[in-house]
Formats: C-alpha cells, sequence, structure tokens
C-alpha cells in the first residue's frame, strides 16, 4: 500500500502533468497544420486527398501527443523529485529513492498509457472538425436529438425545421457493436454518416447498417481492404462523401439561402 508521502507524489505529477499537457484541441490543430503545409488555402486539395489527410494526421497526431507528453512528463519530474532528492546524492542513492517510490511511479505511468486510449478516440472527432472548418463547411457540434452526433450539417437550427434536408455525421474511431447505439440519432434526417478507420466491421453489420440507412465513411485504402467494404453500396469513402452528399447539400442550402 502506498504511505500519504507516496501519494502526494502522486498527485504532484499528475498536477503538473495535466497543467503543461496541451489540449486535444491544440493537438489536433498542430498535426492539420503540419498535414497541410503547403495546401492550407486550397480546399479543392484537401477534398482530394482527405482519406489520405485522415490517415496521415492520426498518425501525426499521436507523434505530437507523444512529444509533448515526454516534455510534460520529463517537467512533472523535475518539478516533484529534485526538490525531494538530497542535492548531495550519489547516484545509488538516487536510484534507492526511485526504488521505494516505485508505486507512485507505476501508478503515474498507468494513468498515462490508460489516458491514451480515450485520447486517440477524441483525436479523431477533432481532427475531422478542424478538416471541415478547413473546408467551410458549417455544421453544429454534438447537439441534443434523440441522441448526440458529432455533426449535424448545416445546423440544429435548420434540422429543427426540416430533418429530411439535414445531414447527420458522426464519428467513431473504432465500432464494436457501439454503432447501434447511435442509430435513432439520423432517423429523421437526409443521412446518416458514420465515419471510422476500422477495417474490422463484420459483413453482417454492414447489412443492418444499410437497413436503418447508415451509410460508413472510410479511407479510400479502407473502402479497399475487404471485398465486402469494396462491394457494399453504404461504404463510401471520404471523398464520395463530399461528391455525392455533403456538396450537393451545399449547393442546394445555398440557393434556398439556408447558409
Amino acid at each position: 500500500m502506498a504511505n500519504s508521502n507516496q501519494e502526494q507524489i502522486i498527485e504532484q505529477l499528475k498536477a503538473s502533468f495535466d497543467a503543461t499537457i496541451p489540449s486535444g484541441i491544440t493537438i489536433a490543430e498542430r498535426a492539420v497544420s503540419r498535414a497541410l503545409t503547403g495546401h492550407r488555402a486550397d480546399p479543392k486539395w484537401i477534398k482530394k486527398n482527405f482519406s489520405t489527410l485522415v490517415e496521415k494526421v492520426q498518425v501525426d497526431a499521436y507523434q505530437v501527443y507523444l512529444e509533448a507528453e515526454k516534455f510534460a512528463a520529463r517537467k512533472a519530474f523535475a518539478g516533484t523529485f529534485l526538490p525531494r532528492i538530497n542535492k548531495s546524492a550519489n547516484p545509488k542513492e538516487v536510484i534507492q529513492w526511485l526504488g521505494n517510490n516505485f508505486y507512485a511511479l507505476d501508478k503515474f505511468f498507468l494513468g498515462l498509457t490508460n489516458g491514451r486510449r480515450p485520447r486517440a478516440g477524441n483525436a479523431f472527432e477533432l481532427l475531422i472538425r478542424r478538416l471541415f472548418l478547413r473546408l467551410g463547411y458549417p455544421f453544429t457540434l454534438r447537439p441534443i436529438i434523440n441522441g448526440q452526433p458529432d455533426f449535424v450539417l448545416p445546423s440544429i437550427d435548420h434540422f429543427e425545421a426540416h430533418a429530411m434536408d439535414a445531414i447527420i455525421f458522426t464519428v467513431k474511431r473504432s465500432l464494436r457493436e457501439r454503432w447501434r447505439q447511435i442509430v435513432t440519432e439520423g432517423t429523421r434526417g437526409l443521412g446518416f454518416f458514420l465515419a471510422t478507420i476500422d477495417e474490422k466491421v463484420a459483413k453482417r453489420d454492414l447489412k443492418e447498417m444499410r437497413t436503418s440507412r447508415i451509410s460508413l465513411v472510410v479511407p479510400g485504402n479502407v473502402k479497399i481492404c475487404r471485398a465486402d467494404y469494396k462491394e457494399a453500396a453504404n461504404v463510401i469513402t471520404f471523398e464520395d462523401f463530399f461528391k455525392f452528399h455533403l456538396d450537393p447539400a451545399m449547393k442546394r442550402w445555398r440557393a434556398r439561402k439556408v447558409i
């Protein structure tokens, strides 16, 4: 069991780390900026390469996070340990002191590991949001409509006035069985689009999604990774989502002065 001193160390490490680590939005923005170098003001290029960007930006976001995590942890160690270690201690005594506080270190590192998975899931939605903003697509973020999808386009006001003319778009890095929880969110919309990078959605689930009027939106490489993905009409690429669904809706919304 940890003593009160080790609990204090754990709390100080966490507080220092949390105060230093950038927010998910900041990390996503950095990754998007890296991926869009030379193309920030080129929406045609962004849409044409959206699948590649989704995959690249996810990798970059994770690397940005790891770099930030290392810096934040180093700062937390310095601020927490240096005042507690005798300045005249030799290397052997320092190692012994760290060993005596193994519980605090173990719990701190476990917290970092456990925090990466939800951060990765949140990063996917943040990255899509940032790219949508770069393309100038209007949306309401996480509205309550018999559930809580990530995006309603062009707005929740338009959905409430003309539900069949709105697009519901939500993001799940991986699905498993969770997609069923969000089926009712798009029952009144023009279309329900579920963005993912999951390559392991079962064939029976693809059929159920089609029955529920759900289109799975994936990067181009994911669309061709399996024969049933390639053949499923409701599995589309991000590029096809823009070309055949969102961009035609944008023209209609502009013509009707909705946006």
